[in-house]
């Protein structure tokens, strides 16, 4: 059995669990396609699918250190309420605001006060192990394009500005 190489492509069909809470998949949809050894995806699910070879079915148990790390109880901020004009809150519901890097940050709504907000910057499943099954569609070697960018054909930036895969977690535009 031959192990996954860095810079190889891989095509994966994924399902993911918290306990019996299916959380995310592609099952019927896009696979992801990413370079393998880049820290594309979660280093647990990269490092389970190491061994596995074309073709292959398998569940991965991914702790949370490896997957979207612990939760962070600092990660929060109380925030001014008018902030958030023109927004129906609730609480448990996600907005996307901008980094100070720039890049897309998510949050979720913890608390709605009479003056402000409580947001946490936690990934969603920070703090949880996660359950993936996978299917391993597809691995091959790069392309001399491929190898240069690290960027899968398939992920290759459409006119949209993002990749092609529907901008998950495996997408590089994050």
């Amino acid at each position: 059995m031959m192990a996954i190489e860095t810079n190889q492509i891989v095509s994966l069909e994924y399902e993911v669990r918290d306990n019996n809470t299916i959380v995310d998949s592609n099952v019927g949809g896009a696979p992801l396609v990413f370079m393998f050894g880049k820290g594309q995806i979660i280093p647990g699910l990269e490092a389970g699918i190491s061994k596995m070879s074309s073709g292959e079915k398998g569940d991965i148990l991914v702790k949370c250190a490896d997957a979207y790390g612990e939760y962070n109880e600092e990660a929060k901020q109380e925030v001014p309420k008018e902030q958030f004009a023109g927004i129906e809150l609730t609480e448990g519901m996600t907005l996307y605001g901008q980094g100070e890097d720039g890049g897309t940050v998510q949050v979720i709504v913890k608390e709605i006060g009479e003056e402000s907000v409580i947001i946490d910057f936690n990934h969603p499943l920070a703090g949880k192990d996660l359950m993936f099954s996978v299917t391993l569609n597809d691995v091959r070697d790069a392309t001399a394009e491929e190898a240069m960018t690290g960027i899968p054909a398939e992920n290759a930036q459409g006119d949209d500005g993002c990749c092609g895969t529907g901008g998950g977690s495996g997408c590089g535009c994050h």
